[in-house]
């Protein structure tokens, strides 16, 4: 009976281990059709009696505004072009500063998930937060950094995100808010919906709150020390 056991969890962690690889190896190429997240949503307008809603096109990375791309980039994960997946330094600082919350009434917490670990996450997870999803979360994100690249990553990231009440992605996103194509969208309405990432469901950048205001002039700025343009042929420099 023991041996049975022993060969049973042997093969569910094989299974595990080359369904996940595959899964990863696959959506390399392959739009993701939908996200745990976004069928969660749709069960919990239908128990709260409202009418399930699910916006979302994907888009090739070609068809999203650069301005979206860097805006994301410098509010969410600055060095995302250059670490593997993990940004050690800003967990490190997240550590310190939440520390400094605890005595606090009200703390604000602040997180160090890059846009590698927030798709890893989207993609192949339950929302929910623990221990245990923390490490499949490290898991998945050490897979998409080796089999997909930084565009691809990004890609995905843009067209699953939550952006709203059953708004999910760039191009959803942009027409709802801005009544325009992901393509199209300026600087400033870019810096807008990145500004939303943090809290999806209570911030509206087609009518931002003085915050939201506050985080796109912040947005804007780092958006303009970079350029004004994401190249991911940049190289980090010394």
């Amino acid at each position: 009976m023991l041996k049975k056991i022993l060969r049973l969890i042997r093969n569910i962690i094989i299974s595990f281990f080359v369904l996940s690889i595959l899964s990863v190896i696959v959506f390399r190429f392959v739009p993701i059709p939908f996200t745990i997240l976004m069928l969660q949503r749709c069960v919990e307008q239908k128990m709260d009696g409202k009418e399930m809603r699910m916006y979302k096109d994907w888009e090739p990375l070609s068809q999203i505004s650069n301005h979206l791309q860097l805006a994301v980039v410098t509010s969410e994960d600055q060095n995302f072009l250059f670490h593997h997946g993990f940004d050690f330094g800003a967990i490190e600082k997240a550590v310190e500063y939440n520390d400094k919350q605890k005595n606090r009434r009200h703390p604000r917490l602040r997180g160090a998930s890059t846009i590698s670990q927030q798709t890893a996450k989207n993609v192949f997870l339950f929302p929910r937060r623990n221990f245990i999803r923390k490490g499949f979360e490290v898991y998945f994100t050490g897979l998409i950094e080796l089999f997909w690249s930084k565009k691809r990553i990004m890609e995905v990231y843009l067209n699953v995100i939550e952006w709203g009440n059953g708004i999910y992605g760039a191009e959803a996103a942009s027409q709802y808010y801005f009544h325009k194509h992901a393509k199209d969208i300026s600087a400033a309405e870019a810096s807008l919906l990145a500004g939303a990432v943090p809290e999806p469901l209570k911030l509206n950048p087609g009518r931002p709150s003085p915050y939201l205001l506050g985080r796109q002039a912040f947005i804007l700025n780092q958006m303009e020390l970079w350029g004004g343009k994401l190249d991911y042929d940049m190289k980090k420099e010394d």
